[in-house]
């Protein structure tokens, strides 16, 4: 009995060792897997985000008020602000950070209209912004763009991702920054570079 379990030792130290790497791939694939997952529910967010905002978006973002004889703004028309503010929520695609930021510009440039830090003709471009579609940071834009748009630099820690896109349609270098986050297991837009506060709030003299 002594010299089997002897014999036996070595054997099983064997089997031990041997199922150590085994556990271990294990573990990193399954890593592996959740990063990927994460990563192509990002990429579906990213697309049918986008998707919307050119087939369904009312591109009503800050729609201002004219004064009586018609010839200024002066402020936002904050009753379609409310209803625009509901139409990003029911999309499902942008957290409640996102909106929150939405809402605080908004209020911004309603009262840097309304104590005349800004001054807006009816029929100007806004005084605010740099002239672009605020979604895409561009004049003009590939038809179905969404289809293709390419995510770069994609960084995933705590619930929070950050990335940049570009679409492939165009030969163009320049990337759109965008941040998300989870909210209840779900990735939703909270930042995207076109909605930035500061720069939307800035007033230039």
């Amino acid at each position: 009995m002594k010299f089997s379990k002897l014999y036996l030792l070595p054997f099983v130290w064997v089997l031990f060792l041997g199922s150590k790497p085994a556990s271990i791939e294990h573990t990193a694939a399954k890593n592996l897997f959740v990063f990927a997952n994460d990563k192509q529910q990002l990429e579906t967010l990213l697309l049918k985000t986008y998707q919307w905002v050119e087939t369904k978006n009312s591109n009503n973002d800050f729609n201002p008020a004219e004064d009586k004889k018609g010839e200024k703004y002066i402020g936002l028309n904050l009753k379609e602000h409310a209803k625009r503010l509901e139409e990003l929520k029911k999309t499902n695609f942008f957290s409640q950070q996102f909106l929150d930021n939405y809402n605080k510009i908004a209020l911004k440039l309603d009262a840097n209209l309304k104590n005349k830090k800004l001054e807006w003709l009816v029929g100007d471009l806004p005084p605010f912004g740099n002239d672009t579609n605020a979604w895409c940071d561009c004049q003009d834009n590939p038809e179905e763009y969404w289809k293709t748009l390419k995510m770069h630099n994609l960084k995933i820690e705590n619930d929070k991702a950050s990335f940049s896109w570009t679409w492939t349609k165009w030969k163009d270098d320049s990337k759109y920054k965008v941040k998300a986050v989870k909210e209840n297991g779900i990735w939703k837009i909270a930042y995207l570079e076109g909605f930035d506060y500061d720069s939307l709030t800035k007033i230039y003299n």
